[in-house]
C-alpha cells in the first residue's frame, strides 16, 4: 500500500484488490459498484467515488475525462505502469465506446513537434484519437 494513504479501512483493501485485478483496464466508478454489488460488498457508491478519489490524490490510481459525454475512467497504476510525463494516448470508438490505452512511443512525436514548433505542451494522458475500433469497422 502506498505509505502516503490515510487510512487503512476493509473497504479501501477491497478496493485496492479489486484495482490491482483490474490493471491495465479502464473501469469506472459505476464499473466498480455493480462489481461491489455482483460480489455481496456492502459498499455505497458515495464512499466508491469518495475513495476513487483519495487513490487518484494519492498517485495510486489514474482518472481519465475523455468527453462531456462519458464517465470519468480510472486505471490502477503499479510499478511498471506509466507513470506522470510518460507518453500515453488514447483511442475511443464512435461507435461502441471502448476506450482502449495506447502506448506508443511513434506519437510522441507529435507533442515534440507542438513544442518545438509551436511552443504548446500537450497532455498525452488526455489525448484522444476518435475513429472505429477493430470490432466495429
Amino acid at each position: 500500500m502506498n505509505s502516503r494513504s490515510k487510512y487503512k479501512t476493509k473497504q479501501r483493501e477491497i478496493l485496492l484488490t479489486y484495482l490491482e485485478s483490474v490493471a491495465g483496464e479502464h473501469i469506472t466508478a459505476n464499473d466498480v459498484c455493480a462489481y461491489f454489488k455482483e460480489q455481496g460488498e456492502n459498499i455505497g457508491q458515495s464512499t466508491v467515488y469518495r475513495q476513487l478519489e483519495s487513490l487518484v490524490d494519492e498517485g495510486i490510481i489514474n482518472k481519465y475525462i475523455i468527453d462531456a459525454n462519458s464517465p470519468a475512467c480510472f486505471e490502477y497504476v503499479d510499478k511498471d505502469s506509466h507513470v506522470t510525463g510518460h507518453t500515453c494516448f488514447h483511442l475511443k470508438c464512435e461507435k461502441c465506446g471502448k476506450l482502449i490505452h495506447l502506448h506508443c512511443d511513434e506519437l510522441s512525436d507529435i507533442g515534440d513537434h507542438l513544442y518545438d514548433e509551436h511552443n504548446f505542451r500537450l497532455d498525452t494522458k488526455r489525448t484522444v484519437f476518435y475513429g472505429l475500433c477493430e470490432e466495429c469497422s
